[in-house]
This record gives C-alpha cells, sequence and structure tokens, in this order.
C-alpha cells in the first residue's frame, strides 16, 4: 500500500512513525531526572505555550476540548509516564498501549452499535495471545502493575478516541493544542498530590539539557509536528493507505529500546510482538484487501466466486 504513495510522502509518514515510536525511549530519558506527573504536566504546557496564540480554536463543544485533554493528558500520559518509570521497559510499552485499537473497537460497539466483525475477533485473538505471553514473563522489562498500568492508559486512548470521533472532522492540531489547556491542571493536582513539591522542585532543579530536549520532543515533536503531518498525509490519501504505517510505531518502539536503551530482545519478547502486530495487521488490513478483492471481482464477473 505504502507503493501507491510518492516517496517524499512515504518518507514524511515514515518519520511521524519513527517519532512516535522512539517516544518511549525519550519518555524514559527524560524520567532520568523529572517525576512522571511533572514530565507529563510540562508536556502538555508546551503543547499549549506558545502555539495556542497561533492556532484556532477548533469548532467544537468545549465538553469535548476538556474530555480529550483529561483523557489524553492525566489518563493516557499520566498513567504511561508513570508504567515507564520503573514498571515496564519503554520498548514493551510502546507494543502494549497499542491495545487501544481494541478498546476503541469495543467502545465502538459499546456506544454506537457497530458489530463486530470475524475480522476483528482473530485479531483481538491474537492480540491477547499475545498479551498473555507478555504477561506469563514477569521479570525485571515488565511487571504486573507496569502492565496494568499501561493496559489503562491503552483505555484511556481509545476512550479519547470516541470524544475526538463525536467531534467529527476537525484540524487535529488546533484539537490537541485547545484540549491541553485541560490536561495541565488535573496533572498539576495530581503531582502536587502524589509526587510532593519538594521532589517537583528536586526534579526541576536537577533538569539538564537532555531532559528539557525530551519534554520538547514531547510537545513538539510527537504531538504537533506528528499530528500536523499525520493530518497532511491524510487529506491527501485515503486514510486505508496511510493508517497501515502506524503498524511500525511498536518496531521503532521495540528497536529504539533495544539499540539505545540495551533492552534485551529474548524470543518470547519477539512471538509477543509478532502476535500482537499481527493482531494489529488484520485488524488495520483485512478491511482493505477484502475491499480490493470486491473491486477486482466486480470489474471482472468470471472471476467472482461461484
Amino acid at each position: 500500500m505504502p507503493g501507491a504513495l510518492p516517496l517524499p510522502h512515504i518518507l514524511l509518514a515514515l518519520a511521524v512513525v519513527a517519532v512516535w515510536g522512539t517516544n518511549f525511549v525519550v519518555i524514559r530519558v527524560g524520567l532520568s531526572h523529572l517525576p512522571p506527573l511533572t514530565f507529563a504536566t510540562l508536556r502538555f504546557a508546551f503543547a499549549v505555550v506558545p502555539a495556542i496564540a497561533f492556532v484556532k480554536r477548533p469548532a467544537v463543544p468545549w465538553r469535548h476540548l476538556a474530555a480529550y485533554g483529561v483523557l489524553i493528558g492525566a489518563g493516557q500520559f499520566g498513567l504511561l509516564f508513570i508504567a515507564i518509570n520503573g514498571f515496564i521497559s519503554p520498548g514493551l510499552a510502546s507494543l502494549v498501549v497499542q491495545a487501544q485499537v481494541f478498546f476503541t473497537i469495543g467502545l465502538s460497539m459499546a456506544l454506537n452499535g457497530e458489530r463486530v466483525r470475524l475480522y476483528q475477533v482473530v485479531a483481538l485473538l491474537l492480540a491477547c495471545a499475545g498479551l498473555a505471553v507478555i504477561a506469563s514473563h514477569v521479570d525485571a522489562s515488565t511487571t504486573p502493575l507496569g502492565l496494568g498500568l499501561v493496559l489503562l492508559a491503552a483505555a484511556c486512548w481509545a476512550a479519547g478516541n470516541m470524544v475526538a470521533k463525536a467531534s467529527g472532522r476537525v484540524n487535529m492540531v488546533a484539537y490537541v493544542v485547545w484540549s491541553s489547556l485541560f490536561a495541565v491542571p488535573p496533572l498539576v493536582a495530581l503531582s502536587l498530590a502524589f509526587e510532593g513539591w519538594p521532589a517537583i522542585a528536586h526534579g526541576l532543579a536537577a533538569a539538564g539539557p537532555e531532559t528539557w530536549a525530551a519534554v520538547l520532543w514531547q510537545s513538539v515533536g510527537n504531538s504537533l509536528f506528528g499530528y500536523a503531518a499525520w493530518g497532511w498525509l491524510l487529506a491527501r490519501h485515503p486514510a486505508a493507505t496511510i493508517t497501515p504505517m502506524a503498524l511500525l510505531i511498536p518496531v521503532f518502539g521495540l528497536g529504539a529500546s533495544a539499540l539505545l536503551l540495551g533492552e534485551p530482545m529474548p524470543p518470547w519478547k519477539l512471538a509477543a510482538t509478532a502476535l500482537v502486530v499481527g493482531g494489529l495487521a488484520i485488524g488495520l488490513l483485512w478491511p482493505r484487501l477484502s475491499g480490493l478483492r470486491e473491486g477486482r471481482a466486480a470489474a471482472d464477473p468470471a472471476s467472482a466466486p461461484r
């Protein structure tokens, strides 16, 4: 499918998924000095300022922006940062959080009455098998608490997806910037309550260039560049052509964690990756492949099954 894209567009899509995938290693770097909820607060604060002065508020209800900000800010990233702070490796976190795809399907069924398809059941079973492999190999790279926190983060991400879907077609960069206004206050409150001002002050004082680069990577690279470039690509190509590229996010996440942080890659971890990514691939690619087969059958009736 990427072959249908011009080479510069392929490279741009790869740049986005590389930023989103390696972002998990960047989180680990930032957590070397900053407490997790403080780090998350800075991530969303830097996404708001100064961008909000240049980005027009999207024409959606304030309650949608507030719900998305809380779910993605305090929910997804707050929990994810806590998990990566010693409870799960960045590489595995990049893989497990992709369970949001299946949580999103489940919420769509519950809230919108969408019917589950056979290929979705197969995809879910494969992904669950991969998660079961991870859960059965508790070691220094993953703990039950870490796995649970990342799955909760994935559920919050899925709920945020549903809020964004209810908002209709919007400029996602503007949506992310303005919703971040509502991510900062709960993160500040949670950071003060659970980390305390002394830990926050110590983290800020100890933060060096690498830490602040990690914050900027989170806010400018992961949020502003990522959503702007992805939205630009989706505006010019069918979603079925662009979205399968997201399958490379855990590949970049695991690869970067292995290369830069020395995360071990034993056979069980590779097997779990194959199962989860395989499930994601079926969920993303099956509708596209079915559409291609139906199109060929319609163009050539003699080739249609009898």
